[in-house]
């Protein structure tokens, strides 16, 4: 599990020693196990947000965990072109490489550590899928899609895109450096991801050490939500045992702890962690298939105007690329 790493995390910043005895930890208010399933064409999927209310969300609507899989030749698969309306996708490609296309012209390739963020707002065609070269080599594919809601003003703004190189993202570390933290959006401990968000957000992928604890300052305003990428660890004050594919939802607080056990095992030599949260947006949500608006009537309108061509037209030629 690459994505971005360094060679002696000793020399990057480092989060600040939070008081134990004052500092407000967050509970864990609930601990759910994602299902697994099939998206796209058939590709592998964990539904990192099943089973939770979506008020506990807000303002995130859905987090797929894509793989981890080991591809034979000709195995890859990626999605058919389909719209999306009202939201925005948060492609984070932890292993391997995925190209993107849309009904603007956009597009390009992510690959390790790379972020796509794509601004659906009034109406886009979008489609994802493997490079020809990885369809014919195979190989490993693992990311995650997260689904960020737009409130009810920025529902109809243009599309836009944010192509994310992992080099951009801010690194920092805790204050014993057993964590590498890779912050994709928002701001923690003064440090800035380079995503720009309609909804105030953090985004950070953590590599926790065997035995190694992380004491992360959150803003009291946001959720905090925690999913386990790989590995096995406890969070929260009480401890609580986590393991690959479990998501954390926490209550109110302005810290999460969270402690990796000191044994992994050897495909997984560390905790790997998707950490988010965010101010709630704290409007009526109508969420079917490819569209979230706030109404039943929106969301209607949404399906219309995709059968009418309104959201876009497929263009002609290949998924372009780009480096």
């Amino acid at each position: 599990m690459p994505a971005i790493t360094v060679d002696d995390v000793l020399v990057l910043p480092r989060l600040p020693r939070l008081d134990q005895a004052t500092t407000a930890y967050r509970p864990v208010r609930r601990l759910t196990t994602a299902p697994s399933g099939y998206e796209g064409e058939g590709f592998p999927v964990r539904r990192a947000f099943a089973g939770v209310p979506v008020t506990e969300l807000d303002p995130f609507i859905h987090l797929d965990q894509m793989g981890e899989v080991d591809y034979a030749p000709g195995e890859p698969k990626g999605t058919p072109w389909h719209p999306h309306r009202g939201f925005e996708t948060v492609t984070y490609m932890i292993d391997g490489v995925m190209d993107h296309q849309d009904s603007m012209g956009g597009g390009g390739t992510i690959t390790d550590g790379d972020t796509q963020w794509m601004t659906a707002g009034g109406g886009i065609l979008h489609i994802e899928a493997p490079p020809e070269r990885l369809v014919t080599s195979g190989g490993l594919f693992h990311g995650l899609q997260l689904w960020v809601n737009l409130p009810r003003a920025a529902k109809m703004i243009a599309p836009k895109y944010q192509d994310l190189r992992g080099r951009e993202a801010a690194l920092l570390t805790t204050p014993d450096g057993g964590a590498l933290i890779r912050v994709i959006a928002g701001e923690i401990a003064g440090h800035h991801g380079p995503g720009s968000t309609h909804t105030p957000i953090n985004l950070a992928h953590v590599t926790l050490q065997p035995g190694a604890r992380l004491d992360l300052p959150w803003q009291p305003a946001y959720n905090a939500l925690v999913y386990v990428l790989a590995g096995r660890g406890t969070v929260g004050t009480d401890q609580r045992p986590l393991h690959q594919g479990q998501l954390a939802v926490h209550g109110p607080g302005d810290a999460l702890t969270v402690t990796a056990d000191p044994a992994q095992d050897a495909h997984t030599p560390a905790l790997e962690l998707f950490v988010l949260g965010g101010q709630p947006i704290r409007e009526p949500v109508a969420h079917y298939g490819p569209f979230v608006m706030n109404t039943r009537a929106e969301l209607m309108q949404a399906f219309e105007d995709f059968q009418k061509g309104r959201l876009g037209v497929i263009p002609a030629g290949r998924v372009p690329h780009t480096d």
